[in-house]
Parts: C-alpha cells; structure tokens; sequence
C-alpha cells in the first residue's frame, strides 16, 4: 500500500483544482499538470502496479529530466492524489446524473462503476488515503453517490457510512480478483493448473475425517466454482446481502 495525504495540503489542493501557479523564473515551461499526470496514470495502468511508479519514469515517458517535472509536481504523493483524482472523473461520467431508479439500483450502478474502475485501473487499490481526497473530481464522485440514497430517511452519517459499506465491500472483493489475477501472470499457471499440482500433494496429508466441514464445504465451493475463490460471485453474494441491510435500516424510517 501506497499512502498518501502527507504533502503540504494546500499545495496540494492548488494542484489538483489547477490554480498553483507555476514558477515564472527558470527554463520555458513545456508541459502542463495535466499532461504529467495523465502520463503517469499511462504507466501505472501498464504496470498496474505503484511500486515501479516514480518521477524519474514519468519524466522520462514525456522526454523531459526528472528535475523539470517537480516544476509541474511537487512530489510523488501529489502526483498519486492527482491520479486518483483523475480516474476519479471517470466514474463521475459513467454514474451521470441521478435518475429514476430506485435506491437499490442506484447503489448497485454506484458498486459496479467503482468494481470497472478498480478492474481498469488497478494500482488504485495500492493507494491508501488516511484522509479524504479534495479533488475535484474526488468531491464530485460523492456527490453523485451520495445523491443515490439522499430521501430515504437516512441520516447524514448513515448516507455516509452505506456508501462506505460498498466501497469497503467492492475494494476488498476487487484487491482479492487483481491478486488472482497477479498470480496467474507471476506464476505461468490458471487455478486448474495449480490444483493439478497442488491436489495430489495435499491428498497425501489431509485427512478429511479430522477437517470434515472443510472437506465438504471445500469440495461444494470449489465445484461450484472451478476454483477456490470466484471474485465475481463473492461480489455479487455480497453486494446482495449489504443491500439487504440496507433495506431493513431503511425500512426502520
């Protein structure tokens, strides 16, 4: 995990609002903000991994020498909260305005942009962000979301802590289907690859008469889902049953 939120706040927020001047002194400026993050947003979805993100490669995608980028950037943390801001804008589009749908279809349009963005961009779950993004984006983000279940008779922190049930609950599922998926690449083999190997081996030391519920539920799971884990199924399971408790707390108004 990558945390961020520890630069200089009002630089910060100048940043991501477009109104830090850049420095008039010093060499022509050739490129702006918004060419430095979307580059750096270019690589972190090719890598699709922060930990080889830095100024120096950004810097040397847009053809220019590190030093000249921290003219645009002040650091890396800013760059990260700029990306995330960016791709934030993304969701904010998809979502649109609010419309006729009720509550439970609007959480589950708000659950899948934020499953696709995490999906498109998956470096975002390495981002931790111990306080809340001030982009514009970010703040447009949950405007829209929060519209989807404003009238229901909620209070506002209720409003608040429902859509912080879903994002907990798409952030997890999704960090859990890019590692699936990580693994597949690290390791050259599929889930039924892996078991072909792994199965025989573990044959010869578990003894299911001393794990019985693991046994059998193990085998159900793993049947029903050619794996030992289905992503998209623990999404939707899940997202089921959270959206059933939201209805019993809303049914209390």
């Amino acid at each position: 995990m990558t945390e961020i939120n520890g630069g200089d706040p009002a630089r910060t927020i100048a940043t991501l609002w477009g109104t830090r001047q850049l420095p008039r002194r010093g060499p022509k400026h050739t490129l702006t903000s918004e060419q430095v993050i979307a580059a750096a947003v270019r690589l972190a979805d090719g890598d699709q991994d922060l930990a080889t993100l830095s100024m120096r490669r950004v810097a040397e995608s847009l053809g220019v020498g590190t030093m000249s980028l921290y003219t645009y950037i002040a650091s890396r943390e800013e760059l990260l909260e700029a990306m995330l801001d960016k791709v934030y804008g993304e969701a904010v589009r998809e979502l649109g305005e609010p419309g006729e749908q009720d509550w439970a279809d609007g959480l589950r349009e708000v659950a899948r942009v934020n499953w696709d963005l995490c999906l498109r961009h998956p470096w975002v779950l390495q981002v931790f962000t111990g306080r809340p993004p001030l982009g514009p984006q970010s703040i447009a983000k949950y405007e829209r979301e929060l519209a989807v279940v404003e009238g229901l008779g909620l209070t506002d922190v209720e409003m608040d802590s429902v859509l912080t049930l879903v994002h907990d609950h798409v952030q997890g599922v999704a960090r859990r289907r890019v590692e699936a998926d990580r693994a597949v690449r690290r390791t050259g083999m599929d889930d039924e690859q892996w078991w072909a190997k792994a199965g025989p081996s573990l044959a010869e030391v578990f003894d299911p008469e001393r794990f019985p519920l693991a046994a059998r539920v193990g085998q159900a799971a793993g049947e029903a889902h050619n794996a030992a884990h289905n992503p998209e199924h623990a999404y939707e399971f899940g997202l089921a049953r959270l959206l059933e408790g939201v209805a019993a707390l809303v049914k209390t108004r």
